[in-house]
C-alpha cells in the first residue's frame, strides 16, 4: 500500500527540484486513469476531491475509493481534500480516510484565515496527516477576480498556521481553458525569499507548460493543481466514443474508450513536472 500524506510527497519534491501534480477528480474513471498514468511515469500523484466532486459523491465514498487505488499501486498516492471551507468538512474528510486537508480561508480577513487554518492544521497533524492553506485569493476565469498574495502576509501565514504547503495567488486563475496566461515570477521570488514552505499553484491548467516545467525545477512550487486541462481531454474522448456508434448505449463500453486518451493526456502533465525528463519529452506537442 502506498497511501501517502502531502508532506510525504512534497518535501522530497522541494529537495529534489521537481513538482507533484494535484489532479482534480470527478469520478472513478478519471481517478483510475490518473493512477495508471502515475504508474507509467513512476511518480507520485495527489488525487483531489474538490467541491464539485463532493457535490456528486459523498466524502464517505471518495475516501475509500482513493485508498483502494493507493492499495493497488506501487507509486505514492495522496488522498487530498481540495478547498475545504469549514472545519466540519475537514473533520468529515479525516474520518473518511483522507491523508491531506486543504482548508480554504482565502476570502476571509488575514487574522481569521490564520486562526481557522491553524485549527485545521492542528487537527490534521494530530491525526498524522498534512494540511494545505491558501493566502491570497485565486480567482476564476470570466468570474470572481483574483487578489494577489502579499509576500509579508504569506510569511506570517506560513509561520502562524503551521501548514505543510501554501497555495498562493501569483497570476494563476481557476478554470482557464487555455495556456495564454502565466505566473508572476517576481512575486513568487518575493514569497520564496521570506518562507521555506512548499508552494502550491491552483488553476495550473492555465499556466504554460514550459513555465510549469521550469518553475517545478527552479522554484519552491512543489504542487501544480490540474483540473480543467484534463476534464477537457476527458470530454473530448467521451464525445468521440459516443459518436463512434450512435446506437451504443452501454456506458461501460463507452467509458472504456475514454481511459487511454485520458491516461495519455495525464502522462504529459506528469512528465512536465518531473526533474529527470529532457525537454523534448516533457513539453507537449
Amino acid at each position: 500500500m502506498t497511501l501517502a500524506t502531502l508532506s510525504d510527497v512534497l518535501q522530497p519534491a522541494l529537495a529534489g527540484n521537481y513538482a507533484v501534480a494535484g489532479l482534480v477528480t470527478l469520478g472513478w474513471e478519471d481517478m483510475r486513469a490518473y493512477v495508471e498514468a502515475a504508474e507509467a511515469e513512476s511518480c507520485p500523484v495527489i488525487l483531489q476531491a474538490g467541491p464539485s466532486c463532493r457535490a456528486h459523491t459523498p466524502l464517505t465514498v471518495l475516501g475509500p475509493m482513493f485508498r483502494h487505488l493507493a492499495n493497488e499501486t506501487d507509486v505514492p498516492v495522496v488522498a487530498h481534500l481540495d478547498h475545504g471551507y469549514t472545519m466540519d468538512e475537514c473533520k468529515a474528510a479525516l474520518d473518511a480516510g483522507f491523508t491531506s486537508l486543504m482548508f480554504d480561508g482565502s476570502r476571509k480577513p488575514l487574522a481569521q484565515n490564520i486562526d481557522e487554518t491553524a485549527a485545521v492544521a492542528e487537527l490534521a497533524h494530530g491525526a498524522g496527516i498534512s494540511c494545505e492553506g491558501e493566502i491570497g485569493f485565486v480567482g476564476y476565469d470570466d468570474g470572481e477576480p483574483s487578489a494577489g498574495t502579499d509576500p509579508e502576509e504569506a510569511a506570517q501565514f506560513a509561520h502562524d498556521t503551521g501548514i505543510d504547503a501554501m497555495a498562493v495567488s501569483v497570476g494563476n486563475v481557476h478554470l482557464q481553458q487555455d495556456q495564454s496566461g502565466g505566473l508572476d515570477e517576481s512575486r513568487i521570488a518575493a514569497i520564496e525569499a521570506l518562507t521555506d514552505i512548499p508552494l502550491v499553484i491552483h488553476g495550473g491548467s492555465g499556466v504554460p507548460s514550459a513555465q510549469r516545467r521550469r518553475l517545478a525545477r527552479e522554484s519552491a512550487i512543489c504542487k501544480f493543481n490540474i483540473g480543467t486541462e484534463l476534464r477537457m481531454a476527458f470530454g473530448q474522448a467521451l464525445r468521440e466514443s459516443v459518436n463512434r456508434d450512435p446506437d451504443r448505449f452501454d456506458r461501460v463500453q463507452i467509458l472504456k474508450e475514454v481511459e487511454a486518451p485520458l491516461v495519455s493526456a495525464t502522462r504529459k502533465v506528469l512528465a512536465t513536472l518531473r526533474a529527470d525528463c529532457p525537454d523534448s519529452a516533457c513539453l507537449p506537442n
